[in-house]
């Protein structure tokens, strides 16, 4: 399960070392860490990261086909966690040191800064090859972080994107070594603490209106 740790000026969450699906629990743990974030005084900034192979493979499909009634909900439930992370009134940094797939993508994308790892793992938006259609607001999430020619590879051929070819792809913002990735997302978080405030969380809600009113509308179909 998700855990919140504290390194100077910038809080450090921690996914999980599995596949860091998006398990409702996964979902309730990483929203008391962010309200823990947000409530918090003085310069400060967020890394998420993870240890494993994994950095995020998504949304828990084992545990929505088997709760297939409450499938609007837990779509809500993500839509919630994307927006407010897109809209979070810190710098947030995603140190990518595994497989980062599907939802576990677009949480990335929602973040401020990404860095990844150079040499092994994949960034990936599957959804075409595993025939589970963007929702409106994930689209607009997607839309709003990437160059359109990125974003029609990546949402319509399920492109899987080492560290180099993120980076080229604007995916990410460093690819670095393995040993490194963690740091350098801990690097540019510190150089970014002051700004941490109301006024930074204004900026971004005017910056990605168009898709937070995407992600938190009623529409929730994947289908």
């Amino acid at each position: 399960m998700p855990t919140l740790d504290r390194q100077d000026n910038v809080f450090i969450l921690d996914l999980g070392d599995g596949e860091n699906r998006f398990h409702p629990d996964w979902l309730t743990a990483v929203d008391a860490a962010l309200d823990e974030v947000e409530k918090a005084d003085g310069p400060r900034a967020l890394v998420t990261a993870a240890t494993g192979k994994f950095y995020s493979n998504g949304l828990d499909l084992e545990w929505l086909f088997a709760h297939a009634d409450q499938q609007k909900e837990y779509v809500a439930d993500v839509h919630a966690l994307l927006a407010r992370m897109l809209s979070l009134p810190v710098i947030t940094v995603a140190a990518l040191q595994g497989h980062t797939f599907a939802a576990g993508a677009m949480f990335s994308l929602a973040h401020d800064f990404r860095v990844m790892r150079a040499d092994r793992g994949y960034w990936c938006l599957p959804e075409a090859d595993i025939n589970i259609p963007f929702t409106p607001g994930m689209s607009a999430l997607i839309q709003s972080r990437l160059t359109p020619q990125t974003a029609h590879e990546a949402m319509t051929t399920a492109s899987r994107y080492g560290g180099q070819d993120a980076l080229a792809a604007a995916l990410v913002d460093r690819a670095v070594d393995e040993d490194a990735v963690r740091r350098t997302a801990v690097e540019i978080a510190q150089a970014q603490v002051g700004k941490a405030g109301d006024t930074l969380g204004t900026i971004k809600a005017r910056m990605y209106a168009p898709a937070l009113d995407a992600l938190r509308d009623a529409d929730t179909s994947l289908g």
